[in-house]
C-alpha cells in the first residue's frame, strides 16, 4: 500500500520494525525541505512575511493533530518524544497531584517509558507502584483491573497497545472503570495513534503521548494531549523563551496560556511543519484502512510463521501488526543478525519491556512490527529465510 512513495521500497531492503521507527515517505522530505530552502523563519518571532507564514502552518499543524484524534487544539503541546510527553506528565502534573502511599496501576508490559518515570516518582514521593495481572496470553482484562484496583488507586498508566506482546487493551472500558473510582488514566500511545483511528473523547482518557516518527513523520517530535482542566494545573518544567508573555526584575512572571506553556525556546519547526504534511497523508489513506490492511497482512503472516521449524510465537493471537517470536536454541540477537543477512530487518532483545520477563519466561526476543507498505511478499521472504535447513549452522 503506498509503497511508490517510500523511497526505501526501492531498495532490497526488507524493513520489518516499523514499532520502532517507520519508514518516511518522500512528501515529508519535500515539505522539511522547503521550509529550510525558503521560509527558515522562527515561529512566534518575526512580524514579516516569512514568520507569519511559519506560524500559520506550524499552528495548522496542531489543528490537523487535534481533528485526528478528536481533541480541542489548547488541549495538544509538542515535545520531543513519546518518552518526554509521558516524563511531562509525570513530573509536571502527578509529582504535585499525588500524595505519598497513593498508588499508580502499571502492567509488566509497559514500556521503560512508562515504568521508569513511576519508579523515580515513587523514590522521591514515596508513591506506590502496583501491577495489574497479566492473562495466560499476556494480555490485560478488565477483571484483572478490576481486582487491582484499591480505595489507594489514583493513576492507571497503559499503552493501548504494547510493544512486545501487542494487545490492544479495552482502554476505553478500563477508563470508564476508573474514572468510577474517581482514578485518572494515562494512555500511551506510541503503538496505537500511528496503526488505528484514535478519538480522545470516545476514549476519555485523561492523557495521550505519542510520537510522530512512528506514523510516518520526522524524528525529535512527539505529542502531549492532556484534558484542559489537568493541563492547566501543570507546573513549568522547562522555562524561557516563547512560554511568558512577561517577567520583571523583582520575580514577577506571567506565563502564556497553554499550550504554548508547554513550548519554551526554538521549536522543532520543520519537523512540526512536516508532520502536517503526514498527518493529512495518513488522512488521505484512511486510519481504519491501514487496521484492516494490517490485520489481513498479519493473519498471513502468523499462518507462515507456523510452518517455520522450531519457532515459538509468543503472541500468536494479538490483534496489531506486533509478532513477537524466537527459534528454539538459537540467540534472539544471533538470528537478527543471521536475518540482515538477508537484508530482512527486525528488532532483536528486550525491546524497552525489561521486566515483562517476569511473565514471558525470556528476557530476549525477535519481534517484527508491521505498517501498511509491507507486503505479503516480504512475509515469504522471511519465512523462507528461517526455513532454511542449514539455519542453526549459518549461525552457530
Amino acid at each position: 500500500m503506498n509503497r511508490e512513495d517510500f523511497a526505501m521500497c526501492d531498495s532490497d531492503i526488507i524493513y520489518l520494525d516499523s514499532g520502532a521507527t517507520t519508514l518516511k515517505p518522500k512528501q515529508l522530505a519535500e515539505t522539511m525541505a522547503d521550509y529550510y530552502n525558503h521560509y527558515s523563519a522562527n515561529a512566534h518571532r518575526g512580524d514579516y512575511d516569512i514568520s507569519l507564514k511559519v506560524d500559520t502552518l506550524f499552528e495548522k499543524t496542531r489543528y490537523l493533530i487535534s481533528n485526528f484524534i478528536n481533541a480541542n487544539t489548547n488541549e495538544v503541546a509538542f515535545t520531543n518524544n513519546t518518552t518526554d510527553s509521558l516524563s511531562k506528565i509525570v513530573w509536571g502534573f502527578f509529582e504535585d497531584y499525588l500524595q505519598p502511599g497513593e498508588e499508580v496501576l502499571l502492567t509488566k508490559s509497559e514500556h521503560a517509558s512508562n515504568i521508569l518515570p513511576w519508579f523515580e516518582l515513587a523514590k522521591r514521593k514515596g508513591i506506590v507502584v502496583r501491577y495489574i495481572p497479566l492473562d495466560q496470553e499476556l494480555k490485560i482484562t478488565l477483571e484483572n483491573v478490576k481486582k487491582s484496583i484499591t480505595p489507594k488507586t489514583r493513576v492507571i498508566s497503559l499503552a493501548q497497545i504494547t510493544n512486545v506482546v501487542g494487545d490492544i487493551r479495552p482502554i476505553k472500558e478500563i477508563t470508564k472503570l476508573a474514572h468510577q473510582h474517581q482514578i485518572l488514566v494515562v494512555c500511551d500511545g506510541a503503538q496505537s495513534v500511528p496503526h488505528m483511528k484514535i478519538d480522545v473523547k470516545d476514549l476519555d482518557v485523561d492523557f495521550l503521548a505519542f510520537s510522530a516518527h512512528k506514523m510516518c513523520g520526522p524524528t525529535g517530535l512527539g505529542i502531549l494531549y492532556g484534558k484542559e482542566k489537568y493541563l492547566r494545573k501543570f507546573r513549568p518544567l522547562i522555562v524561557g523563551g516563547g512560554m511568558n508573555s512577561s517577567f520583571e526584575f523583582d520575580g514577577t512572571v506571567q506565563y502564556h496560556d497553554i499550550p504554548q506553556f508547554f513550548e519554551a525556546g526554538t521549536p522543532n519547526i520543520a519537523s512540526v511543519i512536516g508532520f502536517g504534511e503526514i498527518i493529512s497523508y495518513l488522512e488521505n489513506i484512511g486510519m481504519e484502512r491501514i487496521e484492516s490492511y494490517e490485520r489481513q497482512l498479519r493473519s498471513y503472516a502468523i499462518a507462515k510463521l507456523e510452518e517455520v521449524p522450531n519457532i515459538i510465537l509468543y503472541n500468536k493471537n494479538s490483534e496489531s501488526g506486533i509478532i513477537t517470536f524466537n527459534i528454539k536454541d538459537i540467540f534472539a540477537q544471533d538470528l537478527a543478525i543471521y536475518l540482515n543477512r538477508y537484508h530482512i530487518c527486525v528488532r532483536a532483545g528486550s525491546h524497552c519491556a525489561k521486566i515483562l520477563k517476569d511473565d514471558l519466561g525470556i528476557k530476549n526476543t525477535c519481534r517484527i512490527s508491521l505498517y501498511f507498505y509491507n507486503t505479503e511478499k516480504e512475509i515469504d521472504a522471511l519465512v523462507e529465510a528461517l526455513k532454511n535447513p542449514k539455519l542453526k549452522e549459518e549461525i552457530l
